[in-house]
């Protein structure tokens, strides 16, 4: 008798394999879709972007909350498709008020904008963005949960993993 040059599937054995094949695309997907994301945030940022950051240290906003939402709608707007508290942390910069004074932060999820005096620890992970803003050349940098982004006051982008 000849054997049959096909197998014979059963059902669950079918059923296994269009799992897998279901996992592996979903995977293609989701990595298609960090890729698409990680280009769209090294894309340069707007003037109106940039200058709404740097404000922050022209004081006053740490007791203005109308000047902070303003500032968060512009990052909104700026940046629409990041799920602002789930990847953005905040913002850290240079602190212009002078001595004791080193950086700036102004957190997203809390709206808070603090200065920080040297030495004195930042919160929510943003302490890895504080030498890149000491170290100047920066307008601001952008601390997300996996990297900086320092963005330059032309509105350039520069990822620095962590």
């Amino acid at each position: 008798m000849p054997r049959p040059i096909f197998k014979t599937i059963n059902q669950t054995q079918t059923q296994s394999i269009l799992n897998v094949n279901q996992q592996q695309n979903t995977k293609s997907l989701q990595q298609m879709d960090k890729m698409k994301f990680e280009r769209l945030l090294r894309q340069p940022r707007s003037k109106k972007y940039v200058q709404a950051i740097c404000k922050l240290d022209a004081g006053g906003h740490v007791h203005n909350q109308e000047k902070i939402n303003e500032i968060l709608n512009t990052i909104k707007n700026e940046l629409p498709e990041v799920m602002l508290p789930d990847i953005l942390i905040g913002y850290v910069a240079i602190c212009c008020l002078g001595c004791p004074y080193e950086v700036h932060t102004l957190s997203i999820s809390g709206s808070i904008i603090k200065h920080y005096k040297e030495g004195e620890p930042l919160p929510d992970g943003m302490e890895k963005a504080r030498s890149i803003a000491i170290r100047g050349g920066y307008a601001f940098i952008e601390v997300y949960t996996d990297c900086c982004r320092a963005v330059s006051s032309d509105g350039t982008v520069s990822v620095i993993r962590t």
